[in-house]
């Protein structure tokens, strides 16, 4: 798209969204930023698609190792396992009661996480950030990070104001009101955490989707979004690669709907990119949109909304066949009536693992009673009332190298861009004593702090240096699966088949095995996966014979083929 078309696009959504004589004048100042930040802006256009090779690595800087210089003097080492794509999780100004998501300036770093006193100015703050961008850059680390989009903290400065009273130039900023029957339909998302999406403020109530610290912005106000673009323009000057948009879904309300997915917040995203795509395109739009498959892929439009989304269903089905040993959910939520296709510019995001619980919250209740009773072996891991499971993947997988490596090689060899959650490569366990501290200094029973926490860089490394630790033996097979991942394009961006195994013996008619074929130009790569603790032999595949190299082992492999309980393949053929 030309930045003339970009431009005419954010004229267009904007005058439907925004008519009349307040709303023109604020767009003529837009247009004028933008063009502006074009015009200045020297970081060049990236690669086009560079998001579909990625293998991404989600961290806290603090948790990670204390500030932006540790993370710097670990870039090398992320490097070597792999990594391409750094997701810093929130760094932004924050009263740090949501773990960062409640933002209080959108243009300031918090201090600590820099290594500098709380008195360095933003300027300062801004230049070490700067300077760890271009370390990364150095290292071949592309760096994304959280815009939370949809509310703020109550201490921004923003809603300091707006909550002196009705009068306020910044009350129109948030959702005010006396009757909180209105957006009645809207769900309770924090579930067992929040009474209600309305907290009561003097004689009046705010509105909030969230925790009571963090109102939603409203977008009806077009003075909000030329303020949201703006930090857009900010942090694209300093270089970063791309945004996180959180908890898009919802930042448009209509009375009389669920507040979810309506069309107000598709045209504003449309803006976003457009913004992106004038100032330095090719800058990664990633959606934070934990909805079914259906309602993801409409916020990449027509190539014109988000580049990339979260496939958030795909993970608890993933789950659900590692504990019933059957390929079914996963093939039932890969499958076009769950999951459409997609433009060949578009990209799912993978992972087995985030910052937050296993969330069953895009689950039936049979499936959630299943997931929920496999996996939550203790009642403290239990999150929003049975909806979700606070546990790092290697408690959830039995602190079993094999199954860990075997949902590693679903989630590396499935269509999509993965992500490694820090300390997963560790296999790094849940930390109790990190959620009790966090538990008595808020208030806030949040069990999801039982997955976040510090790494312990001495532990970690004596642990490395003994081949018998589980922390090894995890390390140790997902450096060797991404290392065979970055050679085949066919992983990153090829097509995808299903393949049915013939399995021989006593459970041949089950399906214990999830096989698919990925190709991209003359690359073939045939992915078998046994799902099952028993060992599983496969005499055909559809229907047909089969041989090839084993890529992680350079093994060769023929027909019939004994897999040992949870031992996976990928074939090339010879």
């Amino acid at each position: 798209m030309s930045q003339r078309d970009n431009l005419s696009v954010i004229r267009q959504i904007w005058s439907e969204l925004y008519p009349g004589a307040a709303g023109n004048s604020l767009l003529e100042t837009l247009i004028q930023e933008v063009a502006t930040a074009a015009r200045l802006n020297q970081h060049g256009a990236q690669p086009e698609g560079w998001y579909k090779d990625a293998v991404v690595y989600s961290l806290y800087v603090d948790f990670f190792n204390e500030t932006f210089e540790g993370l710097i003097k670990k870039l090398p080492e992320l490097r070597d396992l792999g990594i391409t794509c750094l997701w810093l999780l929130p760094i932004l100004d924050s009263p740090m009661r949501d773990a960062g998501f409640d933002i209080r300036d959108y243009r300031n770093i918090r201090a600590e996480l820099l290594g500098l006193p709380e008195s360095t100015s933003a300027e300062e703050k801004q230049k070490a950030f700067r300077d760890f961008l271009e370390e990364a850059h150095k290292n071949g680390l592309r760096v994304i990070f959280d815009i939370a989009m949809n509310h703020t903290s109550e201490e921004h400065p923003w809603f300091v104001e707006a909550r002196k009273g009705p009068g306020n130039p910044y009350r129109d900023y948030y959702i005010w009101t006396q009757d909180t029957t209105l957006y009645q339909e809207a769900r309770i998302i924090f579930k067992g955490l929040c009474p209600s999406n309305w907290q009561q403020d003097g004689e009046w109530h705010f509105f909030h989707r969230f925790f009571e610290f963090q109102p939603d912005l409203n977008y009806r106000n077009p003075q909000v979004l030329l303020e949201i673009i703006r930090i857009l323009l900010f942090w694209l000057n300093q270089g970063l690669d791309g945004f996180r948009a959180d908890a898009i879904p919802y930042i448009w309300k209509d009375a009389g709907t669920d507040c979810e997915n309506r069309p107000g917040a598709h045209n504003i995203i449309k803006i976003f990119r457009a913004v992106l795509d004038h100032v330095r395109p090719n800058t990664l739009l990633l959606a934070e949109a934990c909805q079914p498959p259906v309602e993801v892929v409409k916020y990449f439009g027509e190539g014109d909304e988000c580049h990339a989304g979260y496939h958030f269903p795909l993970m608890p089905m993933i789950f659900k066949s590692l504990a019933i040993q059957d390929a079914a959910p996963v093939l039932d939520v890969l499958h076009p009536s769950v999951t459409p296709a997609i433009l060949p510019d578009n990209q799912w995001f993978m992972f087995l693992r985030l910052h937050d619980e296993l969330t069953l919250e895009m689950v039936t209740p049979e499936d959630r009673e299943i997931i929920h009773g496999h996996y939550c072996k203790k009642p403290e891991w239990d999150f929003r009332v049975g909806e979700g499971i606070s546990a790092r993947l290697a408690e959830l997988l039995d602190r079993d190298p094999a199954k860990i490596g075997l949902a590693y090689s679903i989630m590396f060899t499935l269509p999509g861009t993965p992500i490694v959650y820090y300390g997963d490569e560790f296999a790094k366990l849940n930390n109790e004593d990190f959620y009790e501290s966090f538990r008595k200094e808020t208030g806030k029973d949040d069990t999801r702090y039982y997955v976040r926490g510090p790494l312990d860089w001495n532990r970690i490394a004596g642990e490395l240096a003994d081949p018998g630790s589980l922390t090894s033996a995890v390390n140790a097979i997902l450096r060797n699966q991404i290392a065979v991942r970055a050679k085949h394009k066919a992983f990153s961006r090829g097509s995808n088949t299903w393949i049915e195994a013939g399995i021989t013996g006593s459970i041949a008619d089950e399906k214990p095995v999830l096989a698919y074929e990925r190709v991209f130009g003359n690359e073939h790569v045939l992915v078998i996966n046994n799902l099952s603790g028993k060992e599983v032999e496969i005499n055909s595949l559809n229907g047909t014979g089969f041989s090839g190299t084993d890529l992680l082992t350079n093994r060769k492999i023929q027909r019939p083929v004994s897999l040992k309980p949870f031992e996976y393949l990928w074939l090339s053929a010879d």
